[in-house]
C-alpha cells in the first residue's frame, strides 16, 4: 500500500511517499480503507522533531492522526463495508491508503459528512470538545473565550460553544471576522487591532490555542472561579490560584463515545466541519507548507482513498 512516512525529522521534503506491506493486525484492531485523512499542526510539529512523543528511534513513520474509511478486516463491533471516523494511536498513521484503526476509538461516521471530510473530524474535534466540555466545564449561559477561533479545533471550539447555549467571544485575524461570525460567534476580536482584555471581561472560560503572550495576558479576563484551558502546555497553577482560577492543560484523548456526540451535532446541522482544502498523498510536502504558512480557516485533508 501507498503510505507517507518519515525517516527523519526536518522540512516538508522528508515527507517520502512509499510503498510499505498492509499492517498487521493485533486483537480488537480493524482494517479501513482510508478515505479521508486530516491534516494537522501536530503532524507538522511531529515531522519536525518537535513533538516529545516521537523520537529519532521510533522512525520511520506514518503521520496522521485521524481517519474516516471503510472497514476491510472487521472485528466485533463493526462489519465489512461499515464506514467509521476515528482518532488513531500515535503509533498507527493515517496518511496511508489503509490504515489500522483501535475498534473500541471508532465510531460510524457522520451521515451528513463524505467521507472525506469526515477524516478531518476526530483529532480537532475532540480537542475541542474536551477543551470546552470536559477541563473547561462550559455550560448554558456562561461566557467562553476562545484564542484562534477560526482554525482547526477553533471552529469546532466556536460551534460546539455555541451550540450548548454559551456566550462566545473568539480572537481571529480581520480577514476571519466574518468566517466566526457566521459560526455563531457572539464577540469578535481582531487581534491585531484591539487587546481582547480591554473588551472580554468576565469570562467563565477562556480556551487557549495561542499560547505566550496571548496566555499571560488571558488571566485578567476570568471571572474568579474561572479556569484558563490551553492545548499548549499546563499553564502556571499557582499562578491561577493565586489569582482564584484554574488551569487546565491536555492533549486529545481517544473517545468513540464523543466522537459520537459529535456525530451527533454535525448530522443534526447545529455544527459543520469547514474544509479549506484537500490535497492527495502525493501533495504530502505541499500540504504541510499550506497549513503552515497560510495559516488555513477551518480543516485540511488529504483524499486518501
Amino acid at each position: 500500500m501507498k503510505a507517507v512516512r518519515i525517516h527523519e525529522f526536518g522540512g516538508p521534503e522528508v515527507l517520502k511517499l512509499e510503498d510499505i506491506a498492509l499492517p498487521v493486525l493485533k486483537p480488537g484492531e480493524l482494517l479501513i480503507k482510508v478515505a479521508g485523512a486530516g491534516i494537522n499542526p501536530v503532524d507538522y510539529k511531529i515531522r519536525q522533531g518537535g513533538y516529545p512523543k516521537v523520537t529519532q528511534a521510533q522512525l520511520p513513520i506514518t503521520l496522521g492522526r485521524d481517519v474516516a474509511g471503510v472497514v476491510q478486516i472487521s472485528g466485533d463491533q463493526y462489519k465489512v463495508g461499515e464506514e467509521v471516523y476515528a482518532l488513531l494511536d500515535w503509533t498507527l498513521g493515517g496518511y496511508a491508503e489503509f490504515a489500522v484503526v483501535a475498534a473500541a476509538n471508532c465510531a460510524y461516521k457522520p451521515a451528513s459528512l463524505s467521507l472525506r471530510d469526515s477524516g478531518a473530524v476526530p483529532l480537532a474535534a475532540l480537542t475541542a470538545w474536551q477543551g470546552v466540555f470536559d477541563h473547561g466545564g462550559l455550560r448554558a449561559g456562561q461566557r467562553i473565550l476562545i484564542h484562534g477561533g477560526a482554525g482547526g479545533v477553533g471552529h469546532f471550539a466556536v460551534q460546539f460553544a455555541k451550540s450548548s447555549d454559551a456566550y462566545v467571544a473568539t480572537t481571529v485575524s480581520a480577514r476571519d471576522t466574518e468566517f466566526v461570525r457566521a459560526l455563531g460567534a457572539d464577540m469578535i476580536i481582531d487581534r491585531n487591532a484591539q487587546r481582547f482584555e480591554d473588551v472580554a471581561k468576565d469570562m467563565d472560560v477562556v480556551f487557549d490555542l495561542v499560547g505566550g503572550d496571548t496566555r499571560a495576558r488571558s488571566w485578567g479576563v476570568l471571572k474568579r472561579g474561572g479556569i484558563l484551558v490551553s492545548t499548549l502546555g499546563q499553564p502556571d497553577t499557582a499562578h491561577a490560584h493565586s489569582l482564584g482560577v484554574r488551569a487546565a492543560g491536555y492533549t486529545a484523548q481517544p473517545s468513540a463515545a464523543q466522537l459520537t456526540q459529535i456525530r451527533e451535532r454535525l448530522d443534526t446541522a447545529r455544527v459543520k466541519v469547514v474544509i479549506s482544502r484537500a490535497f492527495t498523498l502525493a501533495e504530502a510536502a505541499q500540504a504541510h507548507r499550506y497549513l503552515e504558512q497560510e495559516h488555513p480557516r477551518g480543516k485540511v485533508v488529504f483524499a486518501a482513498g
